[in-house]
């Protein structure tokens, strides 16, 4: 027979049990406090605002920046000393916007320095003969321009050159001239090496507030040179798509640059390149694009500059060199994206567009009218300003009834009408 003691131990155990199921299963009061409100951290506001620019870890790659640092110019020459004029009479031709053009001549290229003398008209041509008396050579005025070289007259190129510039075609160019196309090709291709020797000589050192930079999808007409020759290339002119990508000063509307080509950042860089050669050193103008990027890493290319981070710890490394826009260089942006007008402005938009849905459809219905009118041989129009007016409707109905009498039909018109009464025309 079990003791009763062991039933007490064991209700004793039982009790204790519960006690600690209690004590760690019951919620204390720190569980059933609310939580503080500071211990929740807020998000943080994001701004708006456009992020200042870090800078690229290296400059952009150019084509023809490294190739201009591969082949360096060569330095200027040392102007040569003026030679004196000699003591006899004065010469009366001015030679000074001349110079002598052959290699070896230490003269070569230096303007207003004594070292030519007027020689005369050569078998009585129209252009004077030039002598250096430096490397005593001679040479034509007209030397290094599109005539020299030429026996036909100025002012035919000088019309064949003009008809070119105002879209004539070669052929037909040469058609009213009488002369071959393929010399009018010849003398366009000439005509273009000088312009572009002219462009590069004045074009430098440019000081201008802005520039606008913008690419031009046109069709041109264009051939790659040595690919074909005359006769071919004339046959081949045909239109083909290019790109035509300009910088252009919106004040002065002058052209610094015009090339064409493809729309890739290569020819970006191009044209920011020459851009930059036209310019002035300490030239910095704004630019306006249309929002193409390849203008950006153009601009900065050629705009940059390298400058040191500011240090934001005093342990750790040094911030390394990024290459940044000059200080000068702005960006401003536009509207930004999505932009959605106000409630009222669209309701307005909305009853503009209907309204100019009512009036087309309006003039739409009286053409048909008119048409209808002018297929029957009823010229109501040269007798009626307004067809779709009193008189004319009452014209209309008259006829739809059955009415053929000119007489009852012109008793019909109102105000003004009534003075045409004679003209007859129905």
């Amino acid at each position: 027979m079990v003791s009763h003691l062991f039933f007490y131990q064991l209700a004793l155990i039982t009790l204790m049990w519960l006690f600690f199921l209690l004590f760690y299963a019951w919620p204390s009061e720190r569980a059933r406090r609310p939580p503080l409100a500071a211990s929740i951290t807020p998000p943080r506001p994001r701004s708006n605002a456009p992020k200042p620019f870090a800078g690229l870890p290296q400059k952009p790659s150019c084509a023809l920046c490294e190739q201009d640092i591969l082949s360096p110019q060569a330095p200027p020459a040392v102007r040569p000393d003026p030679i004196p004029p000699p003591h006899r009479r004065s010469r009366t031709v001015d030679t000074s916007q001349h110079f002598c053009p052959h290699t070896g001549c230490r003269y070569r290229g230096w303007l207003g320095l004594g070292n030519l003398r007027a020689n005369g008209h050569p078998s009585g041509g129209p252009w004077r003969q030039f002598h250096c008396t430096a490397c005593k050579g001679y040479f034509p005025e007209h030397h290094g321009t599109l005539f020299h070289g030429k026996q036909i007259a100025v002012e035919l190129i000088v019309r064949v050159l003009a008809c070119l510039a105002e879209d004539l075609g070669i052929r037909a160019t040469a058609r009213v001239f009488e002369i071959n196309p393929n010399t009018v090709l010849q003398w366009l291709g000439k005509a273009v090496d000088q312009l572009q020797a002219f462009a590069h000589y004045f074009l430098c050192e440019i000081h201008v507030r802005q520039l606008q930079v913008d690419e031009l999808y046109a069709v041109l007409k264009a051939m790659k040179a040595g690919d074909l020759s005359e006769d071919e290339a004339i046959r081949r002119l045909s239109p083909s798509p290019h790109w035509v990508w300009t910088a252009m000063d919106p004040e002065t509307k002058l052209l610094l640059v015009s090339d064409v080509g493809t729309h890739t950042l290569a020819m970006a860089q191009r044209v920011l390149h020459q851009v930059a050669h036209c310019l002035a050193p300490d030239c910095v103008p704004l630019f306006l694009s249309d929002g193409c990027k390849d203008y950006l890493p153009a601009i900065l290319t050629h705009f940059g500059c390298w400058s040191h981070p500011k240090r934001h710890h005093a342990k750790g490394p040094a911030p390394q060199p990024r290459w940044r826009p000059r200080p000068e260089l702005l960006r401003h942006g536009l509207l930004r994206g999505s932009f959605i007008p106000s409630k009222p402005q669209r309701q307005l938009r909305e009853l503009t567009r209907y309204r100019s849905t009512l009036v087309q459809d309006h003039a739409r219905t009286l053409n048909r009218l008119q048409a209808v009118l002018e297929d029957a041989n009823l010229k109501l129009a040269s007798v009626v300003t307004d067809i779709y007016g009193v008189s004319a409707r009452a014209m209309l109905a008259a006829i739809l009834n059955g009415q053929r009498d000119v007489e009852t039909l012109a008793d019909l018109a109102r105000g003004r009408l009534r003075a045409k009464r004679d003209q007859r025309t129905v």
